[in-house]
Parts: structure tokens; C-alpha cells; sequence
């Protein structure tokens, strides 16, 4: 309850104990809220994982593509050389 009060901007004011049913209800909600919080934040990882992974993929292929261009372009010009 101290905690909960200290983020609402409460500094140092006193706060009677909670009995035992507020404190197992607050804590159960405190739980909740961090396991969606940690729930959500997990999935924008793992969604930045999968967006780095397929960025990272798709340059691997243009390098791949623009390696092939420039092979073929050497190919040609050495044709054209030789003719």
C-alpha cells in the first residue's frame, strides 16, 4: 500500500496496515498488472526480433541480387572487349 501510494504522489503520509483480504486483493492485482505488462512487453520483443530478422534477411538478399548484376555486367563487358 506504501508503494501504491508513493506513485500516486503521496510522500510520507501514514497509512493504516490493510487487513489481510485488501492486502491478498491488492497483491493479486499488482501481480495481474505485471504479468500483462510483462505479457505485452514480451511481444514487442519478440515482434522487433521478427522485424529486425526479416530486414536483416531482405538486405541479405539485394546484396546477394546486386552481387549477381554486377558479375553479369563484368561478364558482358568482357564480351564486348573480346569481340
Amino acid at each position: 500500500m506504501r508503494a501504491k501510494m508513493r506513485l500516486m504522489g503521496f510522500r510520507g503520509a501514514t497509512i493504516k496496515p490493510l487487513n489481510e483480504e485488501a492486502a491478498a486483493e491488492l497483491g493479486a492485482e499488482l501481480l495481474g498488472e505485471a504479468i500483462v505488462f510483462g505479457v505485452g512487453g514480451l511481444c514487442l520483443y519478440l515482434e522487433y526480433a521478427r522485424q529486425a530478422g526479416q530486414a536483416r534477411k531482405r538486405d541479405e538478399e539485394q546484396t546477394a541480387t546486386l552481387r549477381d548484376l554486377r558479375e553479369q555486367l563484368e561478364r558482358l563487358q568482357q564480351e564486348l572487349q573480346t569481340v
